[in-house]
């Protein structure tokens, strides 16, 4: 099972904040399920600059994700 958050722009696009996933073992696949159930959201979730987040570290790449694994999609990020 996997919680998944969208946050800022992200979270407006899909129309949701939080999401459970169950069978999903490793972020490739996550990133399939989002695909397939939210097609619209797909590419934004690819966008430049955004950051994936895996029990609040973020990564890179294809991870596994064991049961009660939390991932948050972090939108880009400006500062000053």
């Amino acid at each position: 099972m996997a919680r998944v958050l969208l946050f800022g722009a992200l979270r407006d696009l899909a129309g949701w904040r939080e999401q459970i996933f169950e069978g999903v073992g490793d972020l490739s696949g996550l990133q399939s399920d989002i695909a397939r159930l939210y097609p619209d959201l797909t590419e934004a979730l690819k966008g430049p600059g955004v950051q994936i987040a895996v029990d609040k570290a973020l990564v890179r790449g294809n991870v596994s994700l064991s049961t009660q694994t939390e991932v948050a999609f972090l939108p880009p990020m400006s500062g000053g």
